[in-house]
């Protein structure tokens, strides 16, 4: 049975509030998938705060018209699963973890910062290291000049006191 317009508008208005708040939309395929395992990847998809729902595409193509995230509507045809994440790589995280197990999950595009992204780069982008990891690696490439002088520092000291 179809929605009513009601219903339709309140569809649009859930999914542009997501769009409003994202910065990564995943878009993928999911024909043929068993239940237990889109359950299974929609808990994973909850735990780490991803949007996560299959949507009528022209409702979905309403939700996204005015936004960054339009160049996707060209290619929102099939039978869908929408990944919207405020973080940057959650979604494609999400998506492109459950494919690694499930070869019926097939990302068919993405978009992130307002710019459509094939399956290649949304894989791309889920392989990127999340905020923190980025950051440690960061300060420690910052930190391993300074360590070292004070190393050399430390064994010059040693040297001359040795002497």
């Amino acid at each position: 049975m179809g929605l009513n317009l009601q219903q339709k508008q309140a569809v649009v208005t859930e999914v542009s509030a997501q769009v409003a708040q994202a910065q990564t939309i995943v878009l993928a395929e999911y024909r043929g998938i068993a239940v237990a395992d889109i359950t299974k990847l929609r808990a994973n998809a909850r735990k780490s705060g991803v949007y996560f729902h299959v949507l009528k595409n022209t409702l979905a193509r309403r939700a996204v018209q005015g936004t960054p995230f339009e160049a996707l509507a060209e290619k929102m045809v099939g039978p869908l699963v929408y990944s919207i994440s405020a973080d940057a790589v959650a979604a494609a995280k999400v998506v492109y973890e459950f494919a690694k197990t499930n070869d019926k999950l097939v990302v068919k595009a993405g978009a992130y910062n307002g710019k459509a992204l094939d399956a290649a780069g949304v894989n791309a982008l889920a392989t990127v290291p999340s905020k923190e990891v980025l950051l440690a690696q960061l300060c420690g490439l910052l930190q391993s000049p300074l360590s070292g002088f004070a190393r050399v520092l430390s064994a010059v000291a040693e040297q001359k006191a040795a002497a």
